[in-house]
């Protein structure tokens, strides 16, 4: 057997959710900014993604990331998320995972108690500060690019389900957000299969009535991930939520087929969209911290911190986010030269309509 490739890679949980950095392996990408490089991947070398990403080496829940060298010089790194439908430009646990395997590896100088680092993503530089004792990342808070809603409180027609009532905002990726508790939902672990498939279908009806493109970046655009939303929570959190992620490309003939996979955790750029859309509404203030609660208990701390300009016309406010992540190991991911499935595959036992 010939190993054609050596991926090097550290593996994280976030709150819950897989997150897994490659530190290793790929120099670097052609682009000159981090938005490009992504759409470079995307484009000419998603098989990266893939390998990493499906099976023998990945699963539907997991996420990846890949550090790069900066292109903006008051970066410290840079970082391409990939996830198992689409690059977003921006990720809260992904965010979290990275930060936490750059300074416990000593990939960046750490400093007690807080370390600041600034990161490139594709959707902009994000501002980190990294509680650090005896060689741990005890807890990471970032800031996000600004948030905003598009659309509040308005109806899709959902096929099973009828008239469904939604936001759409935009936290890093552009959300579809719906409420839990007048679907019937309870956002426990024993519903999950129920929960996906109900995100999905009305994430595939926003998507046919909504077109959504970021008014700084055209390049981001589309409604591809969605949020139940659910004010039972416990009393360690202000709401609950669980955020629905698609595993495959929906086929909106063909209904049957739509299924996801939960976030573990509770979602980082859906807390900042659904902050959006309750800031948009009246509901929250600047400076309100925001408990939000997954689908495993765990919480997320937000808070918007300040209005933003983004020349657009509904409201902007910046989110700040706090996390954790704990390593839970690492690996050279290996590839021969005649495994039959270079880039992975899916099988619709646990991939859905694949």
């Amino acid at each position: 057997m010939k190993i054609n490739r050596v991926i090097p890679a550290v593996d994280t949980h976030v709150l819950g959710e897989p997150g897994r950095v490659i530190v290793g392996g790929v120099l670097d990408v052609p682009g000159n900014t981090m938005f490009e490089k992504m759409r470079y991947l995307e484009k000419d070398a998603d098989h990266l993604r893939k390998l990493m990403l499906r099976e023998p080496r990945g699963y539907p829940a997991a996420n990846c990331n890949l550090i790069l060298p900066p292109c903006d010089p008051k970066a410290d790194a840079g970082y391409v998320i990939m996830e198992q439908t689409e690059y977003p430009g921006m990720s809260g646990t992904n965010t979290i995972a990275v930060t936490t395997v750059l300074l416990e590896t000593g990939m960046l100088p750490a400093r007690s108690p807080v370390t600041k680092l600034t990161l490139e993503s594709p959707a902009g530089l994000i501002q980190v500060d990294a509680r650090f004792s005896d060689g741990r990342v005890t807890e990471v808070t970032f800031e996000n690019v600004p948030a905003f809603a598009m659309h509040l409180d308005e109806v899709v027609d959902v096929p099973e389900l009828g008239e469904v009532v939604v936001d759409v905002a935009y936290g890093g990726m552009f959300y579809v957000i719906a409420d839990a508790d007048a679907l019937g939902l309870r956002l426990v672990p024993n519903e999950a299969a129920r929960i996906a498939r109900v995100g999905e279908m009305i994430k595939a009806a926003a998507q046919e009535k909504f077109s959504v493109v970021h008014p700084q970046n055209p390049g981001i655009k589309n409604i591809t991930i969605a949020v139940l939303s659910s004010k039972n929570a416990g009393p360690e959190a202000d709401m609950r939520n669980t955020v629905v992620v698609s595993t495959g490309k929906l086929d909106w003939e063909k209904p049957e087929t739509w299924t996801g996979t939960l976030d573990r955790s509770p979602c980082g750029t859906g807390t900042c969209a659904k902050m959006a859309a309750l800031y948009a509404k009246g509901e929250l203030a600047l400076n309100q911290p925001f408990r939000h609660q997954g689908i495993l208990d765990t919480v997320f701390v937000g808070e918007l911190i300040r209005e933003a300009d983004i020349d657009a016309p509904y409201p902007a406010a910046v989110p700040t986010l706090t996390g954790r992540a704990w390593i839970t190991g690492t690996a050279n991911y290996m590839l021969a030269d005649d495994d039959p499935f270079p880039e992975g595959f899916t099988v619709g036992d646990i991939w859905g309509g694949t």
